[in-house]
């Protein structure tokens, strides 16, 4: 199959949102929150972006993080974002309406731009490159690695029954749950039907393993709710399945397309499997202890649907069975006081700075995958998101 080389036009129309870093905001890692104003803050890095940063996705644009942090990709990540509202199109209005605001609630396109930046990272190192970055298959992944993201964000709002995501109205708050469900089918659909027109059926073969190994995860994870004995290890099972995984494939298939051998496409996988992680875990964190207006989406839902995550977890392990099970019965109280009693808990104990701790081992892991690797700015970026994982305000 002769794959299409046909470049799409970057439009200025998306309204995809984001909240830019302002200098007082702090991200996780270190101890703090923008309360007590202790922990490790992004710098802001509007000297430093790039001029043609207006082709990012207007997330992007919005926040100078993302522009110092996906320069070396500007303008292959501007040909994803044309690509997809080229895929997001209808001939009927109410659903062409409808997939207009599905495109919004991705975001920072951040697994795109994972295997971009992987891409470019081993352009000149591995041997037998056929596909290096700028060639059209890097930009089809992209756009098939978001649209999966796209479609599970869909679904996991239904689960949530989360109101916002990048501030503005989940699909099944703005409709309802119906219509997020078949959206989010769609977008499976669409994605899938993309990656058949690539020259191999790896993309195909690796990107449905990992969308089945996704839905899994969330499976395990509904399955498990309200279930307090959840272990540490299964909760690390738990999401390298529903949050990891597309990392990981993002990665591997930037190494296969470069020609690269199972051994260096194993190395870069634990870069985006421990990323995934690490990523995870600090949503957990910013779950109980971010700030709605900062986060960009409905704070407070995973103890309110049942989900057992790593704070919690932690708090679990350290207490007393005379204290464990007053913490038991706020867990298994009224969801919608869950948050508001177990917060003086979660405070008294380590279960906080556990949580920061374990996000940054994740991220140290992220890093030393990448140690083989060649410098680069691409590289360095790679680097640069890794620490992002867990300093992020948002």
């Amino acid at each position: 199959m002769e794959r299409s080389q046909t470049r799409y036009p970057v439009s200025e129309s998306a309204d995809l949102r984001s909240v830019a870093p302002a200098s007082n905001e702090v991200g996780i890692i270190g101890g703090g929150t923008q309360a007590d104003g202790d922990a490790i803050a992004i710098a802001p890095a509007t000297q430093n972006a790039s001029p043609e940063s207006h082709k990012l996705p207007s997330a992007a644009r919005a926040n100078p993080v993302l522009q110092m942090l996906y320069g070396p990709i500007i303008d292959q990540l501007a040909e994803v974002e044309a690509r997809i509202q080229h895929e997001m199109q209808s001939p009927y209005e109410d659903v062409a309406a409808l997939l207009r605001h599905g495109i919004q609630l991705g975001g920072k396109r951040l697994r795109p731009a994972i295997h971009l930046l992987m891409a470019k990272a081993l352009e000149q190192q591995c041997v037998g490159n056929q596909h290096p970055p700028e060639s059209d298959s890097h930009v089809v992944i992209g756009v098939v690695l978001e649209m999966i993201h796209t479609a599970t964000l869909v679904h996991d709002d239904v689960l949530d029954q989360a109101e916002t995501r990048r501030h503005v109205p989940t699909i099944n708050a703005q409709w309802n749950e119906h219509t997020s469900i078949l959206l989010g089918d769609y977008l499976f659909a669409q994605s899938y039907r993309l990656a058949a027109t690539l020259e191999n059926t790896r993309t195909c073969r690796w990107v449905g393993e990992a969308a089945r190994l996704v839905c899994q995860g969330e499976l395990r994870q509904v399955l498990q709710r309200d279930q307090l004995e959840l272990d540490r290890e299964t909760y690390f099972e738990i999401i390298r399945g529903k949050t990891a995984e597309l990392c990981r494939v993002a990665c591997s298939l930037a190494a296969a397309e470069a020609g690269c051998d199972e051994k260096m496409i194993s190395q870069v996988s634990e870069y985006g499997d421990a990323l995934g992680i690490a990523f995870q875990i600090a949503d957990d964190y910013l779950d109980l202890w971010g700030q709605d207006d900062a986060v960009g989406k409905t704070l407070g839902t995973d103890l309110q649907q049942g989900k057992m995550t790593l704070p919690v977890i932690r708090l679990l392990e350290t207490l007393s069975d005379t204290d464990r099970n007053t913490v038991i019965e706020i867990l298994q109280g009224p969801a919608d006081k869950r948050v508001k009693a177990i917060l003086p808990w979660l405070n008294q104990s380590d279960a906080k700075s556990f949580t920061q701790q374990v996000a940054n081992d994740f991220k140290e892991k992220a890093l030393q995958a990448l140690e083989p690797l060649v410098d680069s700015p691409a590289k360095a970026s790679l680097i640069r998101i890794a620490e992002f994982s867990v300093e992020r305000p948002f």
